[in-house]
């Protein structure tokens, strides 16, 4: 159970989208099973909905970038959206296409832990799709903390693995507590050292309760900063030390990446140096 993480002396690693590149596209099959080969613990997908109701493995909002169809998603039918190559890195369509949210978890049982992003967009349907699959065991939903959304995650996933996006303050964990909510820990996003969800007292005691501190080592919008800096991309053009290392250093338990390899073998690195 994820309650183990706890135990261990190193982090997950979840895989943001998969890892992508080259002519392979993120959210597809075969970047989650790249993801998988390079030591993922945690596959992170996102979901989007068809006109006509089918749930799709993609990002709602990245069609101009990944598609380039015209159309979003959500105009599309399924039929539309299955016909529709999905680009490579420098915009040529490929032969890979967008998988159903389904196909995705087929995929993904019994492999690793699933952290299905945008389920607040559709709890009933994305619970009702990960039941179905058999992967309620594996699966991680996150909302942003909406009382519409809690009580939808309370009527239709009660027992799903639940995980909210706090930002600088943690003023929901002990109401969460308190609700017909599975809550595992906090998905925490900071751009200050000094944010409370940070530090080394707030982390300490989540774990006294039992409970996860995922960080974001991504670089999703340089605009957005969500780990105060220590990021991949310090950790690959600088020093892996400055950023994955800090955050392994405040004993958070899952690190998001889009570079599960490269990170794992800096913790495999650490625990040679260390002994």
């Amino acid at each position: 159970m994820i309650s183990n993480i706890l135990l261990q002396k190193k982090p997950l690693l979840a895989a943001h989208r998969g890892v992508c590149g080259a002519n392979i596209p993120c959210n597809t099959l075969a970047a989650y099973a790249i993801a998988l080969q390079q030591g993922a613990d945690i596959i992170e997908l996102d979901v989007s909905k068809s006109l006509d109701g089918e749930l799709f493995a993609f990002h709602p909002g990245m069609e101009p970038v990944y598609l380039k169809c015209g159309k979003m998603i959500s105009e599309m039918t399924a039929k539309e959206v299955r016909e529709v190559p999905l680009l490579n890195q420098d915009e040529v369509p490929t032969h890979y296409r967008v998988p159903t949210l389904e196909e995705a978890l087929a995929f993904l049982k019994d492999k690793a832990y699933i952290n299905v992003d945008k389920f607040w967009t559709d709890v009933e349907g994305i619970t009702a799709c990960i039941r179905r699959a058999g992967v309620e065991r594996q699966a991680i939903v996150k909302t942003y903390l909406e009382e519409d959304a809690l009580r939808e995650v309370e009527k239709f996933a009660p027992d799903l693995m639940f995980m909210p996006m706090v930002r600088h303050k943690d003023e929901s964990t002990e109401m969460l507590l308190k609700r017909n909510i599975n809550l595992i820990g906090n998905e925490v996003l900071f751009d200050r050292e000094t944010d409370e969800v940070i530090s080394d007292a707030y982390i300490a005691e989540m774990h006294r309760k039992g409970l996860l501190i995922w960080a974001n080592a991504i670089v999703y919008n340089e605009k957005d900063v969500i780990s105060a800096g220590h990021t991949d991309d310090v950790s690959l053009t600088e020093d892996p030390d400055l950023g994955w290392g800090w955050l392994i250093r405040k004993k958070v338990d899952i690190i998001q990446t889009d570079w599960p390899l490269m990170l794992k073998q800096y913790i495999d690195s650490r625990k040679q140096r260390n002994g």
